[in-house]
């Protein structure tokens, strides 16, 4: 790990210690994460960083956990099993806090390209984006209007509908890495067509990441189409 992976680590410890503290006392912060409180009273205040190895263990454990517990808060169930996620798509600061606890906790190795589905992937693609560096790409399920090249990819589902995905064909490269996130997997249709982009676009899959899996079907789904990472912030039954 080179200095500015160091650095950067050490940030992304102190954004999370500083987003459990809005709600819990120096006492209790330090019963989450094991921590002395007066260290934590220092790192949240800005005046030193943890070393990298209690970085680590915040970001990784204490903070995918964290992350974990706030989802499930601001998550909501209907009677017929429909998820309203609007309390998290919509609060950026929430997805860029994400990001790194996702690539940590999953090893998502760095793409070229983060690709999602429009539209509520939209947000936490930008996040991943943001914190990789790498440019964002998102399919629609209709052409954009003045653009002559697409990847389309369709399927038909068990209900007998027809579900296609398109992709302005320069948005990926030949040889380009890519990771897809969703905000929600249920029955992994939608992954499997962004994988199908991918691989239509003949670039290399980095990992598969979704804020919240509904099941496991989804996932299964995913991990039999590609060998890379595939990892969810939470698991709803």
């Amino acid at each position: 790990m080179n200095r500015a992976e160091k650095a950067t680590l050490q940030l992304q410890a102190v954004a999370v210690l500083r987003v459990l503290k809005q709600t819990r006392t120096y006492d209790e912060l330090s019963a989450v994460t094991g921590l002395p409180a007066g260290d934590l009273n220092r790192y949240v205040n800005g005046h030193v960083l943890p070393g990298t190895d209690r970085a680590r263990e915040v970001v990784q454990g204490v903070g995918r956990d964290a992350l974990a517990e706030e989802l499930i808060a601001r998550v909501e169930f209907d009677d017929e099993g429909y998820v309203d996620n609007s309390g998290v798509v919509f609060d950026q600061s929430f997805l860029d806090l994400v990001a790194p606890v996702a690539a940590e906790t999953f090893e998502f190795e760095s793409p070229d390209v983060v690709l999602t589905a429009a539209t509520d992937g939209i947000t936490l693609g930008a996040a991943m984006a943001s914190f990789f560096d790498a440019r964002l790409a998102y399919a629609k399920k209709s052409k954009e209007t003045a653009v002559e090249e697409f990847i389309e990819s369709r399927q038909r589902l068990a209900s007998g509908i027809e579900l296609t995905y398109y992709l302005p064909a320069r948005a990926i490269d030949e040889g380009d890495t890519v990771l897809v996130v969703d905000d929600l997997i249920r029955s992994g249709e939608t992954q499997e067509l962004l994988l199908d982009i991918a691989m239509q676009a003949d670039a290399d899959v980095t990992g598969v990441f979704t804020l919240i899996a509904v099941g496991d079907e989804g996932m299964d789904r995913a991990r039999e189409i590609t060998d890379a990472p595939v990892g969810a912030l939470e698991t709803f039954e």
